[in-house]
């Protein structure tokens, strides 16, 4: 099916036109006897004039013929050409079918143009696959013998779209002409919008320079894709410049409004971290002056199960060693509430230079103010986490800027904190204690007893840590006592 032919004396003919462009009618070319001298312009074979069962006219290649490109472009193919040019035509333009360039090497699928020779627009039907290389490359051929070209298909998504000047048009139930459904927008609103207008009037709008393209810097929203390149308005381009520079103001005014805030808001830590310094001074020369009193006398037994029984103390002497450069020892002053149920590490000065292992539920008061300024050295990874963990959810015991914690990685890493991760609330509870891997008796008490200063509790009857004050009652573990009695 092909719309244009060359009769041997009038020249090219065209079957959509009434006329055959040539002032001639189309009984003039059809079953005529003897046949109408007609040729195909693309291959030169002979064609007949044909009239489809609806009324479209057309020209047929005769039998025989040698393999022409026109003739191998499908049904759809020609009747999107054949309805480009009609509505190009009503546009005001002329329109030639299968017009050739200057030098034969790009044939447009309807070639528009100026009455008054002005411009000149290939419109091209383009239905089959193709890529955006070979789209892109036979524009520009067009290009350079100065003609513009859109790009028209009426496939749902055509993955060309928007590479070149293009739009995707489609026909709406019981419509008789072709819409612009994608490729045709407004900028309203801060958004871009689909404008759905009829070909004709599309065409009218390019052809009069009313509308040219355009690459978005604002994304089509969903369900329309953000195509590279789009039709509009200059006064939309426009719009869309205005609203982007005040979103950038806007942007401006409240990167400023945030800087502000983030300035104040950093004057106000500088300022708590000069007091907190002046309180952790404080706390950090009571700790020290406890520790000179402890001095004065023999050591305690809390230091000494410290020394003995509590695991990881000397990989965290190590630890600050290696990598603190501090000489360092197990404090007297062991058990004293100031270090939380941690142990604490003094210098050869006896000066505290970190806690090992504190308890978080006792980090309060002094505790805390000393413990907020010092290295806190855990057994295990899953102890410093729950330690920062914990110190999370008490807002008013967590420092400005964090804890500085640390662990090492002990032989039995974690062994005294694998229990129950919430609290006893037990009415009667049966408590056990966890020292040095073994579990021993014991139970409620009205004071903390020694061993509650350094290790911990729990409640066998819900599994809980228990935290209130706490006593052993046994110094032979429970498993060597059921030894013992069986």
């Amino acid at each position: 099916m092909v719309f244009r032919a060359v009769h041997a004396e009038w020249g090219t003919v065209f079957a959509h036109l009434p006329d055959l462009g040539c002032e001639r009618s189309w009984e003039a070319v059809w079953k005529t006897r003897p046949p109408a001298p007609l040729a195909c312009d693309e291959c030169g074979h002979a064609m007949y004039a044909k009239t489809s069962r609806t009324g479209l006219r057309f020209f047929a290649h005769a039998p025989g013929g040698p393999t022409c490109a026109l003739a191998l472009e499908s049904v759809a193919h020609h009747l999107l050409k054949l309805e480009l040019a009609n509505a190009a035509r009503d546009a005001g333009a002329h329109a030639e079918l299968e017009a050739r360039g200057p030098d034969g090497t790009w044939r447009a699928d309807v070639l528009a143009t100026d009455p008054a020779g002005t411009w000149a627009t290939a419109l091209e039907a383009q239905l089959a696959p193709i890529t955006d290389a070979d789209i892109a490359a036979r524009t520009e051929k067009m290009r350079a013998d100065g003609v513009t070209s859109i790009w028209f298909s009426d496939r749902p998504r055509p993955p060309w779209l928007g590479t070149v000047p293009s739009v995707r048009l489609e026909r709406h139930e019981g419509a008789q002409h072709l819409t612009v459904a994608e490729g045709l927008v407004k900028f309203v609103g801060g958004d871009w919008r689909a404008v759905p207008v009829s070909l004709a009037q599309f065409l009218t709008w390019v052809f009069a320079r009313r509308i040219v393209t355009h690459t978005p810097r604002t994304p089509l929203r969903y369900p329309h894709r953000s195509l590279p390149t789009v039709w509009t308005a200059p006064q939309y381009i426009t719009a869309e410049t205005a609203h982007l520079e005040e979103e950038e103001r806007q942007r401006r005014v409240r990167e400023a409004r945030l800087a502000a805030l983030q300035r104040e808001k950093d004057r106000k830590r500088e300022k708590i971290r000069a007091r907190n310094k002046v309180t952790q001074a404080k706390a950090l020369a009571e700790a020290t002056a406890a520790e000179q009193a402890a001095r004065t006398q023999p050591p305690g037994r809390l230091w000494q199960v410290a020394r003995v029984f509590r695991l990881g103390v000397d990989q965290a002497l190590d630890k600050l060693a290696a990598e603190h450069g501090v000489i360092a020892s197990v404090g007297f002053s062991t058990g004293d509430p100031r270090y939380a149920g941690g142990v604490p590490l003094v210098d050869e000065h006896g000066v505290p230079a970190a806690v090992f292992d504190p308890d978080p539920g006792r980090v309060r008061g002094e505790a805390f103010l000393l413990l907020s300024g010092l290295l806190l050295i855990f057994p295990s990874k899953a102890d410093q986490r729950r330690f920062e963990n914990a110190s999370n959810i008490k807002k008013k015991h967590r420092p400005i800027d964090g804890y500085r914690t640390e662990f090492v990685e002990t032989s039995v890493a974690g062994a005294a904190r694998a229990w129950g991760v919430g609290s006893c609330t037990c009415a009667t509870p049966r408590l056990v204690a966890k020292m040095q891997n073994a579990e021993y008796p014991a139970e409620p008490s009205e004071q903390m007893g020694p061993a509650a200063a350094l290790f911990r509790a729990q409640c066998r009857t819900c599994g809980g840590r228990y935290e209130k004050p706490w006593r052993r009652t046994g110094s032979t573990p429970i498993n060597q006592t059921r030894r013992l009695e069986t």
